[in-house]
């Protein structure tokens, strides 16, 4: 069968062409910090950059009104943005993850929600990685001591070493597999427990299989996490799981502050010697600068750092460079790379096949009378043969289409071919 190029693909969340098309001076929104080289390359795109980087959640509903793209990196895009701007398509996360973004939101106004996955996963691996060797070798407080003046070389000559002990990674995306790739190097061993994550797969990546979260703390001198917040992970780090430690074990964050008791990892520092690395906190400043007081950084055995993972020049170029590749993609179909608020695939088993001429008003004559029958259209292709004189259109329904339906559809005989029902 030989087909046009013509495709329209109508999913429950957005509906995408497949032929170019262009908004003339689009405005595109940038609320936080971007490399200069690369607004140069949106700016390319035919895009109106509008570069606002000291933007806060407080100001960004009355700055989005009118833009077409947001991206964001730190910033939060609450509703309260999301119903203000109200001819918003697109918001990309310059990073990975969308907990700054209400993608409800975003979802029940059409908006498409796109990130930058696994581009800051080198700079996030080095990081965790850092704060095992500052940990061990107590780099920090070495250094806080001679800037007080003190020689203590007898104190900090006390260390383990990372040879042969045995790193849990909980997380097994990309972040953890460069933790792991990186541990290994120092030849340390390494187990790894993730979700979902089998047995067969720590296999084939050279590492060990923890069964739970808790059999991973139990294995392991050190835990390095890289997990994304959510319903399941919220806390997930808790009394338990620190009360199933070594004692002096290490642990490490890297991800999101929420998956973590801090409370509980408090009490373990002071009752069982745990030594802490930090990048992410629960409630954390969401100012780029400003004073915070956070009576963990003043419990012996803690390193920590400002949230700043993924901010390496390599990395940010990287997720700059897939930023512009988002946008480049969008404006050339309608739709974006990366989005996670799109329904892959429609739930409906039901599907009309219609073929029909291609003329003015035989598909808008085909929803109405699906629209009569009371039944929804979740999702649409419809496709152009050669020549332009017919095409067929694929519906998947809610429901089976009854024989009413189908007879009033082979009724618009100057329009429809045929009429076929799957499913």
């Amino acid at each position: 069968m030989c087909e046009n190029v013509t495709e329209w693909r109508f999913t429950p969340h957005v509906v995408v062409r497949s032929l170019r098309y262009h908004h003339p001076m689009t405005r595109l929104l940038l609320a936080d910090p971007f490399p200069s080289s690369r607004l140069a390359d949106l700016k390319a795109l035919g895009l109106d950059v509008d570069y606002q980087p000291e933007l806060t959640a407080e100001t960004l509903p009355e700055a989005a009104r009118g833009a077409t793209v947001l991206v964001v990196r730190s910033t939060k895009v609450t509703r309260a943005t999301l119903e203000a701007a109200t001819a918003l398509a697109l918001v990309i996360r310059a990073g990975a993850g969308v907990d700054n973004i209400d993608v409800d939101a975003a979802s029940e106004r059409g908006v498409l929600v796109a990130n930058c996955p696994g581009k800051n996963s080198d700079a996030v691996a080095e990081l965790a990685m850092g704060f095992l060797l500052a940990l061990d070798r107590r780099l920090v407080d070495g250094t806080t001591d001679l800037g007080r003046g003190q020689w203590n070389k007898k104190e900090y000559s006390k260390a383990q070493g990372l040879k042969g002990t045995t790193l849990g990674i909980a997380g097994f995306g990309q972040i953890g597999r460069g933790v792991a790739a990186r541990a290994k190097a120092f030849e340390m061993n390494v187990v790894a427990w993730s979700h979902p994550f089998t047995r067969e797969e720590a296999d084939l990546a050279g590492v060990g299989f923890a069964e739970t979260v808790e059999d991973l703390a139990k294995r392991c001198d050190a835990i390095s996490v890289h997990l994304p917040q959510t319903k399941e992970t919220k806390g997930l780090f808790g009394e338990k799981f620190f009360s199933l430690l070594k004692p002096n074990a290490i642990f490490i964050n890297t991800s999101r502050g929420g998956v973590v008791d801090h409370a509980a990892l408090e009490n373990a520092m002071k009752t069982r010697g745990l030594r802490v690395g930090l990048d992410v906190f629960e409630g954390e400043p969401a100012e780029a600068k400003t004073t915070w007081d956070l009576p963990l950084s003043r419990t012996p055995g803690f390193v920590g750092t400002h949230h700043i993972g993924a901010s390496t020049e390599q990395a940010q170029n990287a997720i700059a460079a897939e930023t512009v590749r988002i946008c480049r993609e969008f404006i050339a179909t309608g739709t974006a790379p990366n989005v996670v608020n799109v329904a892959l695939h429609s739930t409906a088993r039901h599907q009309l096949i219609v073929r029909h001429y291609d003329r003015v008003g035989v598909l808008a004559a085909v929803l109405g009378l699906i629209k009569n029958h009371g039944i929804n259209v979740e999702e649409m292709s419809n496709t152009i043969f050669q020549g332009g004189k017919a095409a067929v259109a694929a519906l998947r329904l809610s429901v089976a289409p009854p024989a009413e339906l189908v007879k009033d559809i082979e009724g618009l005989r100057d329009q429809v071919i045929a009429v076929e029902v799957k499913g």
